[in-house]
């Protein structure tokens, strides 16, 4: 995979004739009411994760935490197949297995061997992979499973490639997933983590920072 959820008028045909004077009205009431409504319609309402972490490498202490906080009106599919996730422990003790400083974090793969999850389909993107934004990694479209990713900086340049955004990290979380061990590379096998799960990644690559689990709290 790669990084890169009134009124109403009885429906008539079309008129170019002018509606009579109490038709008009209705419409003009129904189109104030209609209005304020937008203006007062609540946001979806977030929802707040604890994502406790081992950061790894030779970083002490390692243990840590950060706040997730989750946006189903950014990308409401993408959220829900999250939180799904969050509440069966799929991210329990995972790896951060693709660090790249200056451009993403990448974590999803469980570390006990599962079958593959079905894939969910895209959500428009209308938020931008700004620094700190949490996105599903993908294979091309409509393929989004488990994989995620952080963005280290601003990757505008994924917005155009269909990396919808669901969540961010809150401050000052991101000074901590910056301390997420780079030292690998992109050297861990996806295919293999998929396959072995953590007995590949503790053998091969023990510095590796984890997703020790993932609560939610509000």
């Amino acid at each position: 995979s790669r990084a890169g959820k009134h009124c109403a008028v009885e429906a008539s045909p079309v008129s170019n004739k002018a509606p009579p004077p109490a038709m008009a009205k209705l419409f003009l009431v129904c189109s104030l009411l209609s209005s304020a409504a937008a203006v007062v319609a609540p946001r979806a309402e977030t929802i707040d994760l604890k994502m406790d972490l081992e950061l790894g490498g030779h970083t002490l202490p390692s243990e840590a935490s950060i706040t997730i906080r989750v946006h189903p009106d950014w990308a409401p599919k993408g959220a829900e197949q999250f939180l799904k996730l969050v509440r069966e422990g799929w991210y329990t003790d995972a790896g951060v297995f693709r660090v790249v400083p200056g451009f993403v974090a990448q974590f999803g793969l469980p570390a006990q061997p599962k079958p593959e999850l079905p894939a969910i389909s895209d959500d428009p993107v209308k938020v931008s992979n700004k620094y700190g934004t949490l996105t599903f990694a993908t294979a091309g479209k409509d393929t989004r499973t488990s994989q995620l990713f952080i963005n280290y900086k601003d990757n505008k340049g994924l917005d155009s490639q269909g990396f919808a955004p669901f969540a961010e990290v809150l401050d000052p979380g991101m000074q901590t997933v910056e301390k997420f061990y780079s030292g690998y590379g992109e050297k861990p096998n996806q295919g293999m983590i998929t396959r072995q799960g953590n007995a590949y990644l503790s053998t091969k690559f023990p510095k590796l920072s984890k997703i020790k689990k993932i609560t939610v709290v509000a």
